[in-house]
């Protein structure tokens, strides 16, 4: 039996999913001798130099924080092999582990990946799972090779999505499971009864990096396909549509059977919400946000902005 005060373990890590693992790290008593994460990037309107969210609770433990512009740099590959970790642990941490740092921990690098592999692998798994209408997701920890999430399996935890939950929602609630995933795969290893299931390549689909232009909503789709769309990219980059040349992001909606007109077109807008004309079916929107302004409930929005019936959004 390993104990787990003897295993020198670096993390790895960036944005707040990777804060539960790394608490449950701390909880566990390994010797954690380092955390590795993003340098501090401009935020806000004053552009203010920010830390990451893992950088902050490391300094909170007193864990030494190294931010590398680029891991793969050799200077910066034996600055962590000085480090002799055991074992490295990686949430979302924004860089690629090259084969020098894959090799360097008797442990490997373990990474949490927030699907069930080998599905959604990439860059933004979370939301490709709610936009392509998935009911269940989880995530993955497994042993990191040089390939994009392609590693080896070590254990699975699943949950239910919700019928109107959005990425943002979801991101939370599987933060927490990546906490319990990686608390088990340790146990398992410290007990000597971690097992590896290879991955099925053929099983496996793509869930790329989330650009901007992905929110542009195609009113030709079924209703329920923009629902998933706007929950899968809430809060970012928001799903959106034209309003008489106006940007308009659309969020809370609902898929509905009721037949309409054109896609595209208002079918009804009152204080429940704006309903629109969808390929198939029709959509119930009911939050709405024009550029510089809040988010506002369907009747507040109509308030300051009327639309009506035979309207055309999109154009």
């Amino acid at each position: 039996m390993i104990q787990p005060q003897s295993i020198r373990t670096v993390f790895m890590g960036t944005p707040e999913f990777a804060l539960g693992t790394l608490q449950g790290l701390i909880e566990a008593g390994l010797n954690l001798c380092a955390v590795y994460t993003q340098p501090d990037r401009p935020k806000g309107r004053g552009n203010k130099l920010t830390p990451p969210p893992v950088k902050e609770l490391a300094l909170q433990h007193g864990i030494p924080v190294y931010q590398p512009l680029k891991l793969r740099q050799p200077e910066v590959v034996e600055e962590l092999r000085a480090l002799q970790p055991d074992l490295i642990v990686v949430v979302a941490f924004g860089q690629i582990l090259p084969k020098s740092v894959l090799e360097i921990p008797r442990y490997g690098c373990i990474n949490v990946h927030a699907s069930l592999l080998p599905r959604y692998r990439g860059a933004a798994p979370i939301n490709k799972a709610i936009i392509d209408g998935e009911t269940v997701t989880g995530v993955t920890t497994m042993n990191m090779d040089v390939g994009l999430d392609t590693g080896a399996m070590l254990v699975k935890k699943s949950l239910v999505i919700g019928p109107e939950e959005t990425s943002g929602e979801l991101h939370d609630r599987l933060a927490l499971l990546g906490r319990d995933a990686m608390e088990e795969t340790l146990r398992l290893l410290c007990a000597g009864t971690l097992v590896a299931e290879p991955q099925d390549d053929a099983l496996s689909n793509y869930a790329p990096m989330l650009k901007k232009e992905d929110g542009l909503i195609d009113w030709s789709y079924s209703a329920e396909a923009i629902h998933n769309q706007v929950r899968g990219l809430d809060p970012w980059p928001g799903a959106y549509t034209l309003l008489e040349g106006d940007v308009l992001k659309l969020a809370r909606t609902c898929a509905q059977t009721t037949p309409g007109g054109e896609p595209g077109t208002v079918l009804a807008a009152s204080a429940d919400g704006v309903e629109i004309a969808c390929g198939s079916g029709s959509l119930l929107v009911r939050e709405l946000q024009l550029p510089g302004k809040k988010r506002l409930p369907a009747a507040e929005f109509l308030r300051g902005r009327a639309l009506v019936a035979g309207q055309k959004v999109g154009v």
